[in-house]
């Protein structure tokens, strides 16, 4: 009796041993069908840092807001005042390089011995995505466009930007920052 249990449990374990010699072996089929399979949707490919060589700073049409590229070729980063002459006012800083829908990021601007890092999303402007984001006018990190140095401004994944040396983007966060006084009340004739 013995003997039988061990020649059967010889069996199995052989039998067992031989199922995965039975499975054939992978095919250049198999990696074509999982090749097929839709990639998993991530990040967009990083962008390229943009070429500056003649990029300057000008005044957009609308009041407030400065464009930054070279002329001729389309706007690399905005900076806008908001509720200017006010506590409330705020600076809005595009980045207008295409952003995957619903992301989000930190804007850093260097430059002018300060470091700015500001939360930007993708935001719909013109019937594209871009990096766009807002903060108060008095935050520090603005200051590192007040100066005579050149500024970087980056996003993760659009590259990174140099602005050349201009007192436009300085004036502009400054401008922002400025509150008005309260008229003083007259007096009744």
């Amino acid at each position: 009796m013995r003997v039988g249990r061990l020649a059967c449990s010889g069996v199995m374990a052989a039998a067992a041993l031989a199922l995965p010699a039975c499975k054939p072996p992978p095919t250049d089929a198999a990696m074509a069908r999982a090749a097929n399979v839709p990639a998993s949707l991530g990040p967009s490919e990083p962008m390229a840092s943009p070429p500056v060589e003649g990029a300057i700073w000008a005044q957009s049409k609308t009041a407030g807001r400065l464009v930054y590229g070279i002329p001729g070729q389309p706007v690399l980063v905005s900076l806008q005042c908001l509720a200017p002459g006010t506590p409330a006012a705020q600076l809005r800083i595009t980045r207008h390089a295409p952003a995957d829908r619903d992301a989000q990021a930190l804007l850093a601007v260097i430059g002018n011995r300060y470091i700015g890092r500001f939360p930007v999303d993708a935001t719909k402007v013109g019937g594209q995505q871009l990096w766009q984001g807002e903060a108060p006018a008095i935050a520090q990190g603005w200051n590192a466009l007040v100066g005579p140095l050149e500024v970087t401004v980056t996003v993760p994944g659009a590259g990174l930007v140099r602005l050349n040396p201009s007192s436009l983007p300085g004036q502009l966060v400054e401008a922002c920052r400025k509150v008005e006084a309260p008229a003083a009340p007259t007096a009744p004739a």
